[in-house]
């Protein structure tokens, strides 16, 4: 097995193609609801990663030369700074010849040499995914699901009357519209504001607080941009005093216009109670079908454990496509 690491400056066409073919291929045979991987996202991936930190990608290849495993570390420079994230994908014409097992190694070695005491992954939940992660002795730590809301089907007047009941609870607040750009004199209110999902459920994951910053907003704008997808985030605002209570945030896709993906949704724990969850999401919807009306679908992920963002999103009608589970190993 012959292992490259990849440039993120320099990279080669034939390896991120070589990457997205095996990402498609194993799409296909563990987790066929997901979207495909396209080699524009991939790219930008490696240069810019999330919010500004790229992970570090090897990929493997047979003695004919093909990509037939990827894996990739990411080592949190901002926050969580104990602990090291892998992703691991092997083609599945050449799985159970012990490649996954030699790269998680090649992984844990690279978290471990940072001096790093927490290594993590997750995977969609099924036999073949489950039974690899419980023979590398990863513990399970959280358990996911994600949901998908089907927007050709979605019953409008079923929007407007939870929207109007929500709108009811929340007169005290506006919805604004964030600019592409985050102006410079709000961005000090939107980054306490984006603070506000610390307090999803993490359950046994030994994680901690995301410390949030300008440059890591701007950051995270400019990779989603590489990445080709299109922002949205429609924020809730209190009448009288003008403090960014809560937002949410979406993307689509613009390699793959019907389909987006729903991110954060929070609110500042002192303005709970006024259902700004729904009245966010409806506001959200109804921008959308204004900006993108070829849009088909929209995902989003939750912990199990987080039933109150799980009610909000069965109310708006997302229903359940499937679960995984985050692992993680004390090194």
């Amino acid at each position: 097995m012959q292992l490259t690491s990849l440039d993120p400056d320099h990279l080669d066409r034939h390896d991120v193609d070589g990457a997205v073919a095996v990402m498609e291929a194993a799409r296909e045979v563990d987790c066929p609801h997901e979207q495909p991987t396209t080699a524009q996202s991939y790219t930008a991936r490696l240069q810019y990663g999330w919010d500004g930190e790229p992970p570090e990608a090897t990929v493997a290849r047979d003695t004919c030369g093909r990509v037939v495993a990827l894996l990739e570390v990411t080592l949190p420079r901002r926050d969580n700074t104990h602990l090291g994230y892998l992703e691991l994908v092997v083609d599945p014409v050449v799985r159970r010849q012990g490649i996954g097992r030699d790269l998680f190694g090649v992984g844990v070695d690279r978290v471990r040499a940072e001096g790093r005491t927490v290594v993590m992954t997750d995977c969609f939940d099924n036999p073949a995914s489950l039974s690899f992660a419980a023979a590398l002795g990863l513990e399970q730590a959280i358990a996911e699901a994600k949901r998908r809301q089907n927007l050709l089907s979605l019953s409008w007047d079923r929007i407007e009357e939870v929207a109007t009941s929500a709108e009811r609870a929340a007169t005290d607040y506006e919805l604004f519209r964030m600019p592409a750009e985050i102006p410079d004199e709000l961005m000090p209110a939107v980054v306490e504001m984006v603070g506000a999902i610390n307090d999803a459920p993490l359950d046994d994951l030994k994680l901690e607080d995301e410390v949030f910053s300008a440059e890591r907003l701007r950051s995270f704008r400019v990779a989603q941009a590489a990445s080709d997808r299109r922002i949205y985030q429609l924020v809730a605002r209190h009448r009288d005093t003008g403090v960014l209570a809560g937002h949410t945030v979406t993307a689509v896709e613009a390699q793959l216009p019907h389909y987006g993906q729903q991110f954060d949704t929070s609110v500042l724990a002192a303005h709970r109670g006024h259902r700004l969850g729904l009245l966010l999401k409806t506001g959200m919807l109804r921008w959308l079908a204004e900006e993108e009306p070829q849009l088909r679908v929209l995902d989003t992920w939750n912990a199990v454990s987080n039933t109150h963002m799980i009610g909000v999103n069965e109310t708006l009608g997302y229903e359940l496509v499937a679960t995984a589970t985050g692992f993680q190993r004390s090194l």
